[in-house]
């Protein structure tokens, strides 16, 4: 078993926690991760961006000029790219850029980012995380209580609509919950908070 110590949003200790090394202890396996992540960012791209080809461009049916005489470069439609509302070269057309990976390695790539993060002491447990105030400032003040002054992802059960509102106007900080939980936020955040109960889920999970 893996012991982690259990915090307050004080940052005062209160408890220890054993936790599954077969989930929270396995390799680091950088290349399943780096797979897993541009596949989500792929798969979040919309694809919707289109413009129009010479042939698509409207008018440009008839020569604009003869082609002799003029002492210009010969053209044969004002709709060639190199005019003033001509078509584009190569034009951008929908296309779809999702990429198909397999629950088993999102999930192994999810469990292998947390734990070399606890590894690394980059996660933070609390035995919970309730507001006195649905407020900014109370956020503020549980960073302030663990020194986190870079990028930090809240991690709860369930979805907790107070801390996600309290939290909002802060830049450096993320929130989401177990059943959102995905490796990008994992890694693109330094500090992970996460409460107890949503340890527990996720060895439920992924044991």
């Amino acid at each position: 078993m893996l012991d982690i110590k259990v915090y307050n949003i004080k940052g005062d200790e209160v408890d220890t926690l054993s936790l599954n090394e077969d989930v929270f202890g396995i390799d680091y396996n950088e290349s399943l991760i780096h797979e897993v992540i541009v596949a989500q960012l792929a798969n979040k791209r919309h694809g919707t961006k289109s413009t129009l080809t010479r042939a698509e461009v409207r008018g440009g049916g008839i020569k604009p000029y003869r082609q002799k005489g003029t002492g210009r470069a010969r053209q044969g439609s004002i709709r060639a790219p190199q005019w003033i509302k001509g078509g584009v070269v190569f034009a951008p057309k929908p296309r779809d850029f999702s990429k198909k990976i397999n629950k088993f390695a999102k999930a192994q790539a999810l469990v292998s980012a947390l734990s070399e993060k606890i590894r690394d002491g980059e996660v933070i447990v609390l035995d919970d995380f309730k507001l006195n105030e649905v407020k900014t400032k109370e956020v503020a003040n549980v960073l302030k209580a663990f020194k986190l002054d870079k990028k930090t992802l809240i991690v709860t059960a369930e979805y907790a609509a107070d801390i996600v509102r309290a939290a909002k106007n802060i830049p450096t900080v993320t929130t989401t919950f177990v059943e959102l939980l995905n490796v990008y936020e994992l890694v693109a955040n330094g500090k992970c908070l996460i409460t107890v109960d949503a340890l527990k889920k996720l060895e439920e999970v992924y044991a």
